[in-house]
């Protein structure tokens, strides 16, 4: 399928053409086609990750003022881990427009779930170098920022989830949450939970929703019993 279909459809041109070309070049049609002077997307793939890593790194700096680095690094992490990767290039058919070698077609390759994340990454790198960073960031703008944004990687903020099972990797302690206070004008609240395990450990957390101070409670509580499980 032509390159200029997908240039269309994501409302791109590409000044160097064959930077988009060499993005969804994989290794094995250049190993089949050693005549022409074709590239493969490894180079770009590795250019490719850190600009979604800082992209990314930006984004979460700059839409979570309370977040810890920790909790940061963490949600990043879950971003561009290969499963999601391979979302995204999925949800934009980046499978159709690679170039394979005829052995790694017949088996299957373009559903390929590391050949997928590494096309996508590939495609971020060819994307800098031929317009620039913010040309980069407009694309994951569109494409990646908005499912960060709707909660599509709140597992991997799940303390809640987190510290059920590490409890029950102890004894059958009980968890209880509750809201124990709201501050501030109806539009700006901040409400502050309190969770406590076995009616010993007590650990708050706050939040602009009774979740999020949910949750920070549960990360406070899930590092005290991790230091002290036997709650004493």
């Amino acid at each position: 399928m032509k390159l200029e279909y997908l240039e269309e459809k994501l409302g791109l041109k590409f000044k160097e053409p064959l930077l988009l070309k060499q993005a969804f070049t994989h290794s094995s049609y250049v190993n089949e086609h050693r005549e022409d002077s074709f590239s493969d997307n490894e180079r770009l793939e590795f250019l490719g990750d850190a600009v979604l890593e800082l992209g990314v790194s930006q984004y979460l700096y700059r839409n979570n003022h309370d977040m810890p680095e920790g909790e940061m690094t963490k949600l990043r992490a879950a971003i561009v881990c290969e499963a999601s990767l391979v979302n995204f290039a999925e949800n934009l058919d980046f499978g159709e427009y690679i170039l394979l070698g005829k052995g790694e077609e017949q088996t299957g390759g373009r559903q390929r779930p590391a050949l997928l994340a590494d096309v996508f990454e590939s495609f971020l790198g060819a994307l800098y170098l031929d317009q620039g960073f913010d040309c980069a960031l407009a694309f994951l703008k569109k494409y990646v920022f908005p499912k960060i944004s709707t909660g599509a990687f709140s597992h991997a903020m799940d303390y809640k989830s987190q510290l059920q099972e590490l409890v029950q990797q102890y004894k059958n302690y009980s968890i209880c949450y509750e809201i124990i206070e709201e501050k501030g004008p109806s539009h700006n609240k901040e409400f502050v939970a309190r969770v406590s395990i076995q009616d010993q450990l007590f650990k708050k957390g706050s939040g602009r929703t009774k979740k999020e101070a949910e949750q920070r409670a549960a990360k406070n509580a899930f590092d005290a019993f991790e230091e002290n499980p036997t709650l004493e």
